[in-house]
């Protein structure tokens, strides 16, 4: 047979057959090359990162980068400190499904860019500092499933362009700037399982009804939205709910039936709401996990369907006007282990089964009616920790049971009316912080140890009796210690005195003996000290000067004897009672204040030289022990001065002493006062207290006073008074009037209280809250405080979370200025002398003298002078006078570098150059921030927060105002820095 040629079509096909794994591989490449050029380009657009170092070599390997068959399908640079945008060529990897770049610093509007990533999946770009509106047309990125905008600036109204999105699973968008309305449009998203919306600044904004629409969604997340109106009766078609959070709104009405109908259902929280009308039975939501819908105006009783939700953990029912008893079935849920029903009218008794069928952990029923005794087995699982039951008709004794429950941490049962012992292994407990047991008739002795992690004992109006033994100095974290009012004798135990934490002592009304102990010098913290209707003798020994936090003192109606000695006057004391005592003697000059016009009252052995006191004269005193005699001669020699100088004399003396009474009731007349608050002083008391003694700064502008005030008040103020110099009124007058304008409006917790400004003719007074902690500068810098407020006694370094603390504060208080007033208001003069501490490390920014406030958001003031302190100052002041919020940011952020450095605004490396120059040209040599930071605070666990503090410092001080971040963003990046802060972020809180 004759074989056919091969035709020439088959060999074409086979060369192209065997052609093709050739041309496949070719092409792969090229792509894999595009789209590593591509990459390379975003790199570059962003600046060569440190976090993009890794990026050579096999484009598929790289940080970040996701590949699927050598193609890039994601990005992935979450927590990388990223500044910057989001570079337009990110979408020109045609492959890319995700894209997560949450927790950096990225900035600016809405990458529109974005529409062009036609396959794009996810899109993460939460916890960056975002501004501007979310756009309308946002659904154009029409294949995204998972979208999460959350804690960024995003502002205005969410577009209902929103709802295009159909294929959305995950929306997040909460914490941001977000307001307006809420749109219907979100009720088309019908495969949506996760709505979380938490936490934006709605003006009482209603839920849609289209909600209901959502019948697959299974977490609602709608936390603090100011939510007005009911909830609407379609929640009833959300079939898959599992968790719903309307918390923290203003929602009104009764709660849906429905809503307890809903099968999958297994969290509520409908807390601090208005909700009304009684709670729904429980039909279906018998999967129930959390119930809390504490906090509203909820009546009736607990439905005996709650004795079904066999997997019941928390029920929080608290501060209602929920009556009735508490079901018996309660008691028998197997999982419950947290019970919060206080602030309510609840009766009957307890339920007896109460602990033992579960672990309690927290059983809380105070401020209700109920009556009964506490059932024995609340601590049955051996894990109660909280034990809250005050304010009730409780009767009986403890059980016994309780003083074998080392868990516990804080046991309140006051104001009841319980009898008899306390069990012995309660007042020793391991654990127990703090015992509150006031107001019932318990009796017996205190046990000769006590626990030693108790930092608060308080016992008063009880039937104790014996000695306080000395070894409550085994208790030595005791803080405050009240024990009035029973029927204690003996002596004020040495062990009592070693209690060096101790800021409140409370011992009046008992049988106590004895001298008070010299070695009272051990209680450098306490701040009231009560020792009143006592049997106590002996002298007031000067140690008692020694306790410098003292602020009120009471000896009261005692047997003290003796002279007051002087050392008493050192101490700064808002209330002072010595009265029904048998003192002797003058009172010291450092007392001879209307303030204490009442101190001294039934010792008439004391007297005093200030004749306006309640006190007879210490003069008339002495004249009295003048003998017969010699006064006789007195009278002789008078008898020969001629009558008519003793009548000039006379009329001199009354023509004087009239002129001055008319001057002082002239001066009184004149002055003025406007009160910021509600206050229980007037100006005179003001003016009694601007003594030497008082004064506790002096500046550019005046002296600042520390006023205890007395008369029933408790009030320490700081009085800042103006000089009187002629050649400054005018810009001091500019200054008071700025000061006054601005704080006599503004409210909030980190700008400093202006309580009322009073003036005449001649002076100005400005009167703030008192700052205890002084100022910032002080405890940086350890120098004498120059602010307005007195340098703490000690003055020790400040750890970095008590810095980070200050620094967010303060930030807060900023943010408030610039962004929350209308019209924003420029400082001017941030400094850390101007950062104020309260007793917690709390910042208050103060001294606003030299603030403005601007005529429109975002127009800059214009300036007569240089406003600031050097190494505060913004560049921009040496060549304009037009200044804007961007100048306080610079100041702040040369705080935020002294935070971190230790250093001084003024301290660089010569005497013509600052801080802030100084770490920019540390930086320019080197990336470590180890060379800068503070000896006090290198601390390794910190590190991270002090290095984006530093870089975030950095930023502040730029050069050009348009390249520093606002305060709000400032604030954003400073909160991530606080693990606090950062879970409230993540909405974990």
């Amino acid at each position: 047979m004759t074989k056919m040629p091969f035709p020439a079509t088959y060999i074409l096909f086979l060369l192209l057959f065997l052609s093709l794994p050739f041309q496949g591989k070719s092409q792969v490449g090229t792509e894999a090359s595009e789209e590593q050029q591509i990459l390379l380009k975003i790199r570059q657009e962003w600046g060569n990162h440190l976090a993009l170092l890794s990026w050579n070599g096999p484009h598929c390997n790289w940080t970040g980068i996701s590949c699927i068959g050598g193609s890039v399908t994601g990005i992935s640079l979450f927590n990388r400190s990223m500044p910057g945008e989001i570079p337009s060529a990110i979408c020109d990897l045609k492959n890319l499904t995700k894209i997560n770049l949450s927790l950096n610093y990225f900035s600016g509007k809405f990458p529109i860019s974005l529409y062009n990533c036609m396959n794009l999946e996810s899109l993460d770009l939460s916890q960056n500092i975002f501004v501007g509106e979310i756009p309308q047309d946002i659904y154009r990125i029409s294949t995204l499933k998972y979208l999460n905008l959350s804690s960024n600036n995003f502002s205005g109204q969410i577009p209902s362009g929103i709802g295009g999105l159909t294929k959305l699973v995950d929306l997040h968008l909460e914490y941001n700037q977000l307001n307006g309305s809420l749109p219907a449009e979100i009720g088309n998203l019908t495969n949506l399982e996760n709505l979380w919306l938490a936490n934006n600044p709605f003006t009482a904004v209603r839920i849609p009804p289209e909600f209901g629409k959502l019948n697959k969604l299974k977490f609602l997340w709608m936390r603090s939205l100011d939510l007005i109106g009911e909830i609407p009766e379609s929640f009833d078609n959300m079939t898959e709910l599992q968790q719903l959070d309307l918390s923290k709104n203003q929602l009104s009405g009764k709660i849906p039936i429905g809503l307890f109908r809903l099968k999958n259902l297994m969290f509520v929280y409908l807390h601090e709401n208005r909700l009304s009308g009684e709670i729904p039975q429980l039909v279906d939501s018998l999967n129930l996990i959390r119930v809390d819908i504490s906090i509203n105006q909820l009546n009736g009783s607990i439905p005996e369907d709650f004795g079904k939700l066999q997997n019941l953990t928390v029920l929080h029912l608290n501060d209602n006007q929920l009556s009735g008893e508490i079901p018996a079935s309660i008691a028998t849920l197997p999982a419950l282990y947290d019970i919060r029903l206080f602030n309510n009218s609840f009766t009957g008794v307890l339920p007896p089964e109460l602990g033992f069928y579960s672990k309690l952990r927290n059983f809380e029923v105070s401020k209700n009616q109920l009556s009964g005794e506490l059932p024995e087995n609340l601590c049955h699982g051996g894990v109660l920790f909280g034990l809250v039951v005050f304010s009730n008709n409780l009767t009986g004794t403890v059980p016994e049971s309780l003083g074998n429950c080392s868990s516990l941490t804080s046991v309140q049962l006051y104001d009841n009316r319980f009898s008899g012992r306390i069990p012995v292994g309660l007042w020793s407990s391991t654990n127990l912080d703090s015992l509150m047991i006031r107001e019932n008739s318990f009796s017996g002795e205190l046990p000769s140890r006590l626990g030693r992690n108790l930092t608060r004992l308080e016992i008063n109006n009880n039937r104790f009796v014996g000695n306080i033994p000395s070894e409550i100095s085994y208790s030595e974290n005791l803080t405050v210690f009240t024990a009035s009012n029973n029927l204690f004798s003996g002596g004020i135990p040495l062990g009592l005195t070693a209690l060096s934490k101790l800021q409140t002592l409370f011992l009046d009304g008992n049988q106590l003996s004895g001298q008070i102990p010299p070695e009272i010098y051990s209680w450098r913290s306490l701040s009231i000290l009560n020792l009143n209707s006592n049997n106590l003798s002996g002298r007031i020994l000067p140690t008692i000067g020694s306790l410098r936090n003292l602020n009120s003192l009471d000896l009261s109606v005692n047997q003290l004897s003796g002279e007051i000695p002087p050392e008493l006057g050192y101490l700064r004391l808002s209330n002072l009672n010595l009265s029904s005592n048998q003192l002797t003697g003058e009172i010291p000059t450092e007392l001879e204040n209307l303030a204490y016009d009442r101190s001294f009252l039934n010792n008439p052995s004391l007297c005093a030289s200030n004749p306006n006191l309640s006190l007879s004269s210490c003069y008339s005193k002495t004249r009295s022990k003048i003998s017969p005699q010699f006064r006789a001669v007195i009278l002789v020699f008078a008898g020969l001065v001629p009558l008519v100088v003793v009548a000039a004399a006379g009329f001199a003396f009354f023509a004087i002493r009239n002129y001055r009474r008319r001057k002082h009731r002239r001066n009184l007349a004149t002055w003025k006062i406007s009160y910021f608050y509600r206050l229980d002083f007037n100006e005179s008391n003001i003016l009694r207290g601007l003594t030497e003694d008082n004064m506790i700064g002096s500046g550019g502008s005046g002296k600042v006073y520390r006023i205890a005030l007395g008369n029933g008040s408790r009030h320490i103020v700081a009085v800042k008074k103006i000089w009187n110099n002629r050649n400054l009124d005018l810009k001091l007058e500019k200054e008071f009037h700025a000061e006054v304008e601005i704080l006599g409006k503004i409210r909030h917790s980190n700008i400093v209280k202006l309580l009322c400004c009073i003036w005449s003719v001649d002076s100005k007074l400005l009167v703030y809250e008192y700052m205890e902690k002084g100022s910032l500068d002080s405890w940086l810098h350890n120098k004498t405080n120059r602010s307005m407020l007195s340098v703490p006694e000690q003055i020790r370094p400040l750890d970095w979370p008590t810095r980070l603390q200050i620094a967010i504060g303060a930030a807060q208080g900023l943010f408030y200025m610039h962004h929350s007033c209308t019209p924003p208001i420029v400082h001017r003069d941030v400094k850390s002398s101007n950062i104020l501490l309260d007793s917690e490390f709390k910042a208050r920014i103060a001294d606003f003298g030299l603030a403005r406030m601007l005529v429109r958001h975002g127009e800059p003031d214009t300036m007569s002078v240089i406003a600031g302190s050097f190494g505060y100052i913004a560049p921009e002041y040496g060549y304009t006078r037009k200044v804007s919020e961007k100048a306080d940011v610079y100041s702040f952020g040369v705080v935020l570098l002294e935070l971190v450095t230790g250093r001084e605004a003024s301290n660089g490396d010569s005497e013509n150059t600052c801080l802030a120059e100084w770490v920019w040209h540390h930086f320019q040599e080197s990336d470590s921030i180890t060379g800068v930071l503070d000896g006090e605070i290198r601390e390794t666990c910190h590190l991270d927060a002090m290095n984006t503090v530093l870089k975030l410092g950095l930023m502040c001080t730029g050069t050009l105002p348009s390249s520093r971040p606002s305060m709000k963003e400032v604030l954003q990046i400073l909160l991530r820095c606080s693990p606090l802060a950062h879970c409230l972020l993540l909405g974990q809180a």
